[in-house]
């Protein structure tokens, strides 16, 4: 698989047939329309646990993480972050995600330096389903994954916001957050993506007018 035009799909919530699994879906559908090579996890699948005490001597979690985050997050180009919003807050799972990483980047594990430089240069993005269509509800969630972001010197290049409470209700959202999840996986390696710092050389105009 060309690692160039992979992304990789992370789903923070046990049911298959649920809000996030949908938009999930939907991201992975556009990337496949796109001509990328999507995958799409759950991580009930890999994570069972939480990190533990690791110290004085170097030990993994004895659970699949090692091979999600090794084999599949580290070689992809890009990834989307699919969560429920659970009080204002990601999923468990999703968040396990990103505490258990420091296993393989921390000092102790011998490979580090190798771990550390593949985290980087990544284009990252979130997809939050919510009961309430209040546009704060996952302002949190966007900010936690803006800072993982701008900490491995990734790109967060967008995110959407489904509202529904059954299983699938999402679907029935006007503002079409499935249809917006399926633009977002076929644009995700190549969305215009900006973030000027009061030195960065630009251009006056912010679109290519031939665009």
């Amino acid at each position: 698989m060309d690692s160039s035009s992979s992304i990789l799909i992370l789903v923070g919530s046990p049911r298959r047939d649920g809000n996030s699994a949908l938009l999930a879906r939907a991201v992975e559908t556009g990337a496949r329309e796109a001509g990328l090579a999507p995958r799409l996890r759950f991580l009930d699948d890999y994570i069972s646990g939480f990190l533990g005490d690791r110290t004085p001597a170097f030990e993994l979690p004895a659970d699949r993480y090692g091979e999600l985050f090794l084999e599949e997050f580290l070689p992809a180009a890009g990834v989307v972050f699919c969560t429920p919003i659970y009080w204002y807050g990601m999923s468990a799972q999703t968040k396990a995600f990103f505490d258990r990483s420091f296993a393989y980047y921390s000092g102790t594990y011998p490979h580090h330096a190798d771990v550390m430089k593949r985290m980087q240069g990544k284009r990252l993005a979130l997809t939050l389903a919510s009961e309430e269509s209040y546009p704060g509800a996952g302002l949190g969630i966007v900010h936690q994954v803006q800072e993982f972001a701008r900490y491995s010197h990734s790109a967060f290049v967008g995110y959407v916001h489904g509202a529904g409470n059954r299983r699938g209700e999402v679907a029935r959202d006007p503002r079409d957050p499935v249809g917006a999840a399926r633009r977002l996986g076929a644009e995700l390696l190549r969305r215009p993506y900006t973030d000027y710092r009061i030195d960065t050389p630009r251009s006056h105009d912010v679109w290519d007018a031939a665009a």
